[in-house]
């Protein structure tokens, strides 16, 4: 009895064995994710929506949407994609396990996300009475108004223009379309500007209007 029951332990053993050799270990599947993200424009019609961040839900893989609202990497069956950008809802989209082919197309419609916060008044003064008796106070002279109208004249506003330095928002979208151009690049030389008629065009207006010609400093 012992030998028979031996021989069945060793029977099951084997079998085991035999039963997790022929499971197949399935690889993983890489796939190229691509598509478009759009949002409603002015006119209720879609429209690109561009520089919108997608990535891979806890790595940091993805890419940014270039100008035209187009994006592509590479990912894997089963992730979760994450589509995000400031001033819109953020959506959460999973990639199916069982596709057959590798590669994965999807579009993508933004909604905006209005964040209301409460008006905030700020004043020099404390309250709106001292206001009201520094306004009428004000001495409305000629030469204020004289001052007040070149400082308004179109010169002077071309000049501050080119002068005064760009603020937090505009160097953001700057940095943003920077980075969006070099995703789009990455591993590719860039078109040089030199064979575009356009740009051409460009440098010439800007040539004729004088904008290269040295300013004397006052």
């Amino acid at each position: 009895m012992y030998t028979r029951f031996l021989s069945l332990i060793i029977f099951l053993f084997f079998a085991k064995s035999v039963v997790i050799a022929q499971k197949k270990v399935e690889p993983i599947k890489v796939i190229e994710f691509s598509g478009m993200v759009f949002y409603e424009g002015n006119n209720g019609q879609p429209a690109p929506l561009p520089y919108t961040n997608v990535a891979v839900m806890g790595t940091s893989r993805g890419a940014a949407a270039d100008i035209d609202g187009f994006f592509s990497f590479v990912a894997l069956a089963g992730e979760t994609i994450v589509f995000s950008r400031i001033g819109y809802k953020t959506v959460e989209i999973k990639i199916p396990d069982t596709l057959r082919s590798t590669q994965y197309k999807w579009i993508q419609i933004m909604t905006e996300d209005n964040i209301l916060l409460p008006e905030a008044i700020i004043m020099p003064w404390p309250s709106k009475e001292h206001f009201k008796q520094e306004f009428l106070a004000i001495d409305i002279s000629d030469e204020l108004r004289e001052n007040a109208q070149a400082n308004l004249a179109e010169e002077k506003l071309k000049e501050i223009r080119y002068s005064v330095p760009v603020d937090g928002r505009e160097t953001s979208s700057l940095v943003v379309k920077q980075q969006a151009v070099d995703y789009i690049y990455t591993g590719q030389i860039k078109p040089q500007n030199i064979f575009n008629p356009l740009a051409w065009k460009k440098f010439i207006d800007a040539w004729r209007r004088g904008d290269f010609k040295k300013k004397d400093k006052k």
